[in-house]
């Protein structure tokens, strides 16, 4: 692509060199870094891109995205000088892709917990009315129904922009995201069209990064207040935070509740651990999920469907054949009636959620037994909390490890037991540094109508420790436990 046509996209300070070159690629790491290419030196609050200019330009690149021009400029190369690089970022790379969401319908996710459910079961919803589509989320990426590995929740501008260039290249009609605070902040989602945002809830999550909840809060509220006009904007008005998210967005706003009236509401009629029969909207309708946070998911994906032009008889035959999300409160059953729950709650509202809902269902005399440990490098102010949370609603809890990354696992249970100081809570709890043995201790101590929770990991299939990602699945140490393939 020209160069020229792809700084159209924002607002050069200066340019330097020629503007009508054939740029080849576009590269944030300049190992990556080919000859044609163009190279954005963004600076990181840990590493400044400046100083890989020169590597980018032994490597070929045609062209300089820079915030402070080198002092010495090479000869036959473009410097182009902007205010923010990392912010250019995103509207060039959408221009170099071939400005994807011109093309296809993206819509966004964001809030604390559901994203990956809501963002999955729209991409499945929509494939069932016949569409191709696109998933960007934390658990896998697709187009269409190819596969494509992710390792964060938004990938970088580029990473995403060549994605959805893909999306669109090869005939979907809509995507649906996952829209992370850090992508915000970081103008990942730059450039980029919406026709449409979803916000779940806010509570507690990555203030080791944000530092505030404030700012974690403005960071989610950033998403809205850059959709257009026309588009949607379908926001939980059970959340406190839901008409905060919306009050300066130009698009046109729906609400959902299970609480009280909204454009889109519901309420259980009969659950039990096989599913539920939902009121939705004044109409009756059996899906295979648990839990009042999934009949508030189920609605978001509803409302969003209905502002998508889908009638509400096609939206409530498909979400009747719909099923949950990998590691979303999967139930796995052993022969002797024990009942064991995977989900990937990690935040202490999560886990509360899935912990409420499993004690509606519960029948006594069974016991709730919990499995729990928190991510090491991560927020620990929650950990405390998250014991707390585990303790208040289970009979039995076994605090273990999660992903410890370079943290001492004894220490982050050492933290998570540090919130819990009653005499009577510290006789529910045990802990256990090996994750599959605590597992297995569980399963072991677990009676006949008894429910484990194992939580933490979900989707997960691996286990980081030192900076290494080692094979460890949930559902297959539970299985094993089991006897149950």
């Amino acid at each position: 692509m020209i160069l020229s046509d792809i700084i159209s996209a924002i607002k050069p300070i200066r340019v330097i060199g020629a503007v009508d070159i054939d740029i080849t690629d576009i590269q944030i790491d300049s190992r990556k870094v080919n000859t044609g290419a163009m190279f954005v030196a963004v600076a990181g609050t840990q590493v400044d891109g400046h100083t890989f200019i020169p590597k980018a330009l032994e490597l070929g690149a045609a062209a300089i995205v820079c915030q402070t021009l080198p002092a010495e400029l090479a000869e036959g190369v473009t410097y182009v000088v902007v205010d923010d690089s990392e912010a250019a970022v995103g509207p060039m790379a959408h221009a170099f892709f071939g400005r994807p969401t011109e093309k296809l319908d993206l819509i966004g996710v964001t809030g604390t917990n559901g994203k990956t459910t809501i963002a999955t079961l729209l991409y499945k919803l929509f494939r069932r009315f016949g569409y191709k589509c696109g998933l960007v989320s934390t658990v896998c990426n697709y187009i269409d129904d190819e596969a494509i590995p992710t390792s964060h929740t938004t990938p970088d501008a580029i990473t995403l922009n060549r994605l959805l260039g893909r999306m669109a290249d090869e005939g979907c009609r809509y995507a649906f995201m996952e829209v992370s605070s850090h992508s915000v902040v970081q103008h990942r989602i730059g450039g980029l069209i919406f026709r449409g945002g979803i916000f779940t809830n806010l509570t507690r999550d990555h203030l080791d990064y944000h530092k505030t909840v404030e700012a974690y809060r403005d960071a989610k509220k950033g998403f809205f207040d850059l959709l257009p006009k026309g588009a949607f904007a379908v926001t939980n008005a059970d959340d406190k935070n839901g008409l905060f998210m919306t009050q300066n967005t130009k698009a046109d706003v729906k609400t959902y509740s299970v609480r009280s009236s909204a454009d889109f509401h519901a309420r259980i009629i009969e659950e039990s651990f096989e599913g539920m029969t939902l009121d939705v909207c004044g109409r009756e309708v059996c899906v295979q999920f648990i839990g009042r946070f999934n009949v508030s998911n189920l609605l978001a994906v509803y409302g969003a469907a209905r502002c998508m032009g889908k009638g509400e008889e096609e939206v409530l035959v498909a979400l009747s054949a719909l099923k949950p999300v990998n590691g979303r409160f999967e139930t796995i059953r052993s022969r002797e009636g024990v009942t064991a729950i995977v989900d990937y709650a990690h935040t202490p509202d999560a886990l509360d959620n899935v912990l409420a809902t499993i004690n509606e269902i519960l029948k006594r005399p069974g016991q709730c037994i919990t499995v729990c440990g928190a991510g090491g490098n991560r927020d620990k102010g929650k950990r405390p909390l998250m014991a707390q949370s585990a303790v208040r609603a289970s009979d039995r809890v076994i605090i273990t490890s999660d992903n410890p990354r370079f943290e001492e696992p004894q220490a982050i249970i050492d933290d998570m037991l540090a919130g819990i100081t009653e005499a009577e809570d510290k006789r529910k709890v045990i802990s256990i540094v090996d994750r599959r043995e605590a597992i297995r201790t569980a399963c072991a101590l677990a009676q006949p109508g008894d429910v484990i929770l194992i939580a933490g990991k979900g989707h997960e299939d691996y286990q980081e420790v030192k900076g290494v990602k080692h094979h460890f699945d949930d559902h297959e140490v539970v299985r094993e436990a089991f006897g149950i393939q």
